[in-house]
Formats: structure tokens, sequence, C-alpha cells
């Protein structure tokens, strides 16, 4: 029987069966799917509240996150020494340092403003709590970058942690003084580390929706004011 003389039944035998094998790609797909429900990755909406200055700091700091991303893989891809012998170089370091000026910044107006509202109400405690860790990882992967400047404030910073760290008896550990380590740290280990957890606080964002302030009504609650979980 050629291609063309297949019978129906047998093409629709055929499709019942894979219908009913789960491939690791259909596994993936419903997984994604999952997370955040349909509509709300790029909403076209948002409850009226959201246009107070508050809700801004949020987008402004995932916003400076990307430029200190590309800023950095620049400047991982000239050396440790680039910056202070290219004048675009020195560029490209400025960039980065101000970005993580401006990260900073708007890190810490989001945090507080979010704790004055309670953002944990309404099923958000684990978004609180992974805003709060990318906030305290973020501490680590910035206290590394100044330990790699290769400048007399890097030497400084480094001798003074060195002896907070072996008082703390981690210091044969984690030695500040070994730049090759320290960029270790800086580039690869601790930015992936607050890039999941990055990730993790956004997923939970677009999942239950933003905080509303104190008294608002929420619009992802249902008829008893609960919010799906």
């Amino acid at each position: 029987m050629s291609r063309a003389e297949v019978s129906p039944r047998a093409t629709s035998a055929a499709s019942s069966a894979g219908a009913g094998r789960t491939t690791w790609t259909t596994a993936v797909t419903r997984w994604v799917e999952g997370l955040v429900p349909k509509g709300q990755w790029l909403p076209d909406r948002q409850p009226v509240y959201v246009a107070s200055w508050i809700y801004v700091f949020g987008v402004a700091c995932l916003s400076s996150l990307v430029v200190i991303i590309v800023s950095g893989l620049v400047l991982t891809l000239g050396g440790v020494t680039w910056w202070h012998t290219s004048s675009f170089g020195h560029f490209v370091n400025s960039v980065h340092l101000w970005s993580v000026e401006l990260f900073f910044a708007t890190m810490v107006i989001h945090l507080w403003g979010k704790f004055f509202m309670a953002s944990w109400r309404g099923n958000r405690g684990m978004t609180w709590a992974t805003g709060a860790l990318a906030f305290f990882g973020s501490l680590g992967t910035a206290f590394t970058g100044y330990l790699i400047q290769t400048n007399f404030d890097s030497q400084w910073i480094s001798t003074q942690a060195k002896d907070g760290l072996n008082a703390a008896g981690i210091g044969a550990y984690f030695n500040v003084m070994n730049l090759g380590q320290m960029v270790l740290w800086h580039v690869s280990l601790l930015p992936l580390v607050v890039g999941a957890i990055v990730a993790v606080h956004v997923v939970l964002v677009r999942r239950r929706g933003v905080a509303p302030p104190i008294g608002a009504t929420d619009p992802t609650a249902d008829a008893g004011g609960q919010v799906a979980p």
C-alpha cells in the first residue's frame, strides 16, 4: 500500500496512540503554562492604583539589572585591566558603576515601599521572600565587584574585609585578596544565583499580580476575597 492509500482508520489509530503519549516537550509546555495563567505575562491592562509612582521602582530596578549584565559582559571580554587603559573601557566601566548605583537605589525604595504596603498579603509571601533574597544576594555581588576594581580602593577594601572574614573563621574559604577567585564569584557564580532568584520573583509577580495598596480591592481575588494559590 502506498503512502497515498493509507486508510483514515489507520491514521486515526496512530493519532490516538500519539495522543496518549506524553513527550518531554509537551510536559515542559504544560509546566510553563502552569507557572503563569494565560494573559498575565504581558497584560495590556492594570488596576488603576498601578499608576502610582511606588510601582515604578520595581521595573526601574529590573531595567538597571539588564544594563548591569550587558555592561558587565562587555567588561569581562576586555579583561580585568582593560577599563584602565582604554577610553571605551572606561566608559563601559562608568556605565556599569552607575547602573549598579541606580539598581540599589531603586531596589531599596522598592523594598521599603512594598514593606510598608505589606505586600505579602494575598498569598504573596514567597514573592516578598524572593525579593528580599535578591537584595541580600546583590550585596554579595556588589562586594565582590568592589574587590576586582584593581585599584587602591579595592586593595584597601580587600585587606579590611580579610580581617573581618578571618575573625569570622571563613577567611580560608573565601579569600577576598585572591583576584581570580573574586572575579569568578562576581562574574559567574553570584550573578547566576541572583538572576535565578530574580526570575522566580518576576514569575511570582506575574502569577499573583502586583500587590494592591492597603484597603484597595485586589482584582485577583475571588468573590470571597481569597487569592488563588
